[in-house]
């Protein structure tokens, strides 16, 4: 989901975590993946995922 070297690793409920291949941490995504995502949980992902965004 996140980009090509990301992997699922683990779904409670709505929440997924994914996993880098080569970053360490994991990043936790609400709510199901078919919804649309709110710009601050888009935000949070990027700054779990260590992603840095252009404004």
């Amino acid at each position: 989901m996140l980009c090509c070297f990301c992997y699922q690793v683990s779904v409670e409920g709505d929440h997924r975590q994914y996993k880098h291949a080569i970053k360490r941490g994991r990043v936790t995504v609400a709510g199901h993946p078919a919804d649309g995502l709110h710009p601050k949980t888009l935000a949070s992902i990027f700054r779990q995922a260590q992603i840095n965004r252009k404004r």
